[in-house]
């Protein structure tokens, strides 16, 4: 079963406040968003998820604890938007939890492992139509050779881009696996293993999630009241540069007023950083969970 990543952590650097609005914008199966209900009375929590099983499984997970949460079915791009529609406007705090659920890997179907044949998939969100199967067989070489440069930063992108457009079409996870090696010097794909980061690269493609990661910070900034804490999991180095930088940018007065003998108030910061540096999986947590070992958490306030 799926076990969230940094739980104890991002319970901690929440300051959960028992009549506080949480929103845990990556549901998921649960873990985490069990754990924020569990420290409310009187509060609320708003979970977002694109996933429909986990959205039924976590409804019922939840239930047993109390009802005091809303379950919404979309992208947290639009976090501000549907939380709009819910009459929320302001918050106490937000996660972000941007690993893959342990469940969505390990079904074959879905076709996000590169270790299981399977037709090529990797939507998140299964009712959207643009898959794994459109980026590999309807994108140019040059188009594919920048998605796995931009998101897998491979160095053999262009060797596998045109290999993969010699061979289409391809149907099937393993398939694309067999073209990738013979794309590479054999010693390179033996000991880099480049199908899984480009596997990762066509992921992040079909899923749009840096773009909507990059869009989303300064909606849920915004959206934080004073003392609210914003808590954010990445797993890999494009996410987090994402994370670190928007965070930065918002933590510092504006370069266009710096120096000025008076700051006005919309060039001040508008958060804090609670950590300059991440916070890691203790030992522990990477032994037992070898997924968390990549995980790195940043916190922010708004001041």
């Amino acid at each position: 079963m799926h076990k969230s990543v940094l739980l104890e952590e991002c319970i901690e650097n929440l300051n959960i406040k028992p009549d506080g609005i949480y929103v845990d914008c990556t549901l998921g199966y649960g873990g985490h968003s069990e754990k924020i209900l569990s420290c409310l009375t009187t509060g609320h929590l708003y979970a977002f998820d694109q996933d429909m099983e986990a959205i039924n499984y976590s409804k019922e997970r939840l239930s047993k604890i109390n009802d005091h949460f809303t379950l919404v079915h979309s992208n947290f791009v639009y976090l501000k938007e549907k939380l709009s529609e819910l009459g929320v406007e302001h918050v106490d705090g937000i996660l972000f939890d941007l690993g893959f659920s342990s469940p969505q890997i390990d079904d074959a179907e879905r076709g996000f492992s590169f270790m299981k044949d399977a037709k090529l998939d990797m939507r998140m969100n299964k009712e959207q139509t643009f898959s794994a199967y459109n980026v590999v067989n309807e994108y140019s070489e040059n188009d594919l050779a920048m998605v796995f440069f931009k998101y897998a930063e491979e160095k053999y992108s262009r060797s596998i881009a045109k290999n993969i457009v010699k061979s289409r079409p391809i149907n099937s996870t393993l398939e694309l696996v067999d073209i990738i090696k013979k794309s590479v010097p054999v010693k390179y794909a033996l000991s880099r293993h480049p199908e899984r980061v480009i596997f990762q690269a066509i992921r992040i493609e079909v899923n749009k999630e840096l773009d909507y990661l990059e869009a989303v910070l300064p909606q849920a900034i915004e959206m934080l009241k004073v003392g609210g804490r914003i808590c954010v999991i990445t797993f890999h180095s494009l996410e987090d540069r994402i994370v670190k930088q928007t965070f930065k940018l918002n933590s510092e007065v504006s370069p266009l007023v710096k120096g000025l003998p008076v700051i006005p108030d919309e060039f001040k910061p508008k958060i804090k950083l609670i950590n300059k540096k991440p916070i890691l999986p203790t030992s522990k947590e990477m032994e037992e969970n070898s997924r968390s070992k990549s995980a790195k958490l940043r916190v922010i306030e708004r001041v």
